[in-house]
């Protein structure tokens, strides 16, 4: 993600929040996002919490707004309130009027900065004294909107995918290993195994080449460099046993969808 982490604190005895996300976006790109109907509906949510399924919005001060969403497990749910100041694109302050909260009004303000690394947004939600676990459940809910926020306005740059070879010190390396070679691949399967649950090995084992077997393995990663340093970490590799590794940048990679 092309942010610096959305970061949250909740002070439920002063029944405060305060969240932040720093965006590498223009100002008034995140602004739209936070106040186009059709753009909110598109960011606001991820499957396996809740999705923002509309939005309506008079944006002026006094005008009303009006979001509708649907929980993971097909709660409908909604929130409302009304524009108390409009200062597009550097703030917005509005009430804020859950259905799931016991329709209790609290106000929320946004805040946009321009600053080197592109659109800071600071969030202040206020309100909620006397209601500790309302507003300790706002203040998680708020990291999670500014995450999904930078996400839809930042998104991190596409992996890349690199074919690699793992080359063994000699053409019977398979058939005649010793005890102490073959605890290494272990080392090396169980590292490799461990980088796939991360997401950063798409694929990997051993290829039955007439000419001698090899290691196959396709990795996921932001660039070369990062693919590199994973291999260079290999077990394998730091074992000093003479195995290496070949590396190609794939032009493209069909995934499942």
């Amino acid at each position: 993600m092309n942010d610096k982490s959305a970061r949250s604190i909740a002070d439920v005895n002063g029944g405060i929040i305060l969240a932040t996300v720093t965006i590498a976006a223009p100002i008034e790109r995140v602004f739209r996002a936070l106040t186009a109907s059709e753009e909110i509906v598109k960011w606001w949510g991820a499957d396996q919490v809740y999705r923002t399924t509309g939005w309506k919005a008079d944006l002026r001060v006094g005008g009303a707004w009006r979001a509708e969403g649907q929980a993971a497990d097909g709660t409908k749910f909604s929130v409302g309130g009304e524009f108390l100041e409009v200062d597009a694109p550097r703030k917005l302050v509005q009430t804020w009027k859950p259905d799931w909260d016991g329709d209790h009004t609290t106000t929320l303000t946004y805040r946009l900065e321009d600053t080197l690394e592109g659109t800071r947004v600071t969030v202040r939600h206020e309100g909620f004294e006397g209601r500790p676990d309302s507003c300790r459940d706002h203040g998680q809910g708020w990291e999670r909107v500014l995450g999904w926020l930078a996400g839809h306005v930042a998104p991190a740059p596409a992996d890349k995918f690199f074919f690699c070879r793992l080359l063994p010190p000699r053409p019977s390396f398979a058939a005649d290993m010793t005890a102490e070679e073959r605890a290494i691949m272990q080392e090396h399967a169980a590292y490799l195994s461990a980088r796939m649950g991360e997401g950063k090995v798409v694929v990997f084992g051993p290829v039955a080449d007439p000419l001698g077997p090899w290691g196959l393995g396709i990795l996921r990663a932001a660039d070369e460099a990062a693919a590199r340093a994973l291999t260079q970490s290999d077990p394998a590799i730091l074992s000093g046993r003479g195995l290496r590794y070949e590396m190609l940048p794939m032009m493209q990679a069909v995934l499942p969808a």
